[in-house]
């Protein structure tokens, strides 16, 4: 197919195709003329990759490429998957790291029997996080920072029981499926915290409802 028809069939438009060759996210297609190339369904299948990582994903371009990268990279050690999409998310979002909120974050890992790896970057992101919370709502005590770990570890086994044998297609769930399912989580979130509001909106109705009932003592 043309460029005019890869971009029809995915949906991103031409001049967007034409960056994303100039910056090597897409690889160039098949010579056709001097000025036209041919483009297969693994174009497709990229471009197709390369949309939902940013629209979907919200990953900048610098992001998405070291997805590719990482992608497109030998095979690594299946033990070490979910590292390699964790550095490959890597945002580089700011933040200021205060080391009093770093050790806060390292003794709930600790408390949590959790193995992390030494000086990773996710633990004074973590301290970072809480000490944003603590300065600005009260979130309660530790016991709720445990029951969002609980829900965390469930997630952490689902995201491993998503990894195939075969170690490109797992090292592609490992970082797209982490990218995109973030989102699908915070929305999951969102859906939970209405539904639950309303059920106890609607157990309270229900109870001030039969306490004012009218007894039989009130009808006579």
């Amino acid at each position: 197919m043309r460029l005019s028809e890869l971009s029809a069939e995915t949906g991103v438009s031409t001049a967007s195709l034409k960056f994303y060759l100039r910056e090597s996210l897409l690889e160039p297609g098949v010579p056709r003329t001097r000025t036209q190339a041919d483009y297969g369904p693994a174009h497709v299948e990229r471009v197709r990759l390369i949309r939902a990582l940013v629209e979907s994903g919200g990953l900048s371009l610098a992001q998405v490429r070291r997805v590719i990268d990482a992608l497109d990279s030998p095979t690594v050690p299946r033990h070490e998957l979910l590292g390699v999409a964790q550095d490959a998310l890597a945002d580089g979002t700011a933040y200021d790291e205060d080391p009093d909120w770093t050790a806060t974050a390292v003794a709930f890992v600790e408390h949590r029997d959790w193995r992390i790896r030494d000086g990773d970057v996710l633990l004074p992101q973590l301290g970072s996080q809480l000490k944003a919370l603590a300065e600005t709502c009260d979130v309660g005590s530790t016991s709720t920072l445990d029951r969002w770990a609980d829900a965390a570890e469930g997630i952490a086994a689902g995201d491993l029981d998503t990894l195939t044998d075969d170690d490109e297609q797992a090292l592609r769930t490992a970082i797209v499926g982490t990218v995109l399912s973030d989102r699908v989580l915070q929305t999951l979130r969102r859906l939970a915290q209405q539904n639950l509001t309303a059920t106890l909106l609607e157990r309270a109705t229900e109870a001030e409802r039969q306490t004012n009932r009218p007894g039989p003592d009130s009808l006579r």
